[in-house]
């Protein structure tokens, strides 16, 4: 079984657009319903940090309840690339993210979501991944939406 799922969709806003939603912590995209609020400054490096406010109940599969991660970025290429992974009570390793690529009108975004580097005996617990390719397409038309409110899709 493939340990990544990737999305992609065409934005109309430029990368530097697209960029500046996907580092404030205000303007976290997520399509499951698990996200609540974000709190801290905009990323800016590596190893910054913000916490997100989550309620697991919304996917309907672990009672956890409320609970919050801190979201520790990984990769962080200005207008390129950034990513991320869930730091809290547990620290698996798993690894979001989005790839940007100037288009004509707009940015093709790759919205991507890796969970090769969490150890087996979590991989066979059955929980990976945590969300869907279907999700990720979906956090890719809300960030679409607060990027190019209202804009058509380029053509990609």
């Amino acid at each position: 079984m493939a340990e990544r799922l990737e999305a992609t969709r065409a934005i109309a806003a430029d990368p530097a657009a697209v960029f500046r939603v996907l580092t404030d912590p205000q303007g976290h995209v997520d399509s499951s319903g698990m996200l609540q609020s974000a709190t801290g400054e905009r990323v800016s490096a590596v190893g910054d940090t913000f916490v997100v406010h989550m309620d697991r109940e919304a996917l309907n599969d672990y009672p956890l309840g409320l609970y919050d991660v801190t979201v520790k970025i990984v990769t962080f290429e200005p207008d390129r690339e950034i990513a991320w992974t869930p730091e809290g009570q547990l620290n698996l390793g798993h690894v979001y993210g989005y790839r940007l690529e100037p288009i004509d009108g707009g940015t093709l975004v790759t919205s991507y979501y890796d969970w090769s580097s969490v150890e087996q005996s979590w991989k066979d617990g059955g929980i990976f991944p945590v969300i869907s390719e279907t999700a990720l397409r979906a956090t890719l038309g809300i960030l679409a939406r607060t990027a190019a409110p209202g804009l058509p899709r380029p053509d990609a």
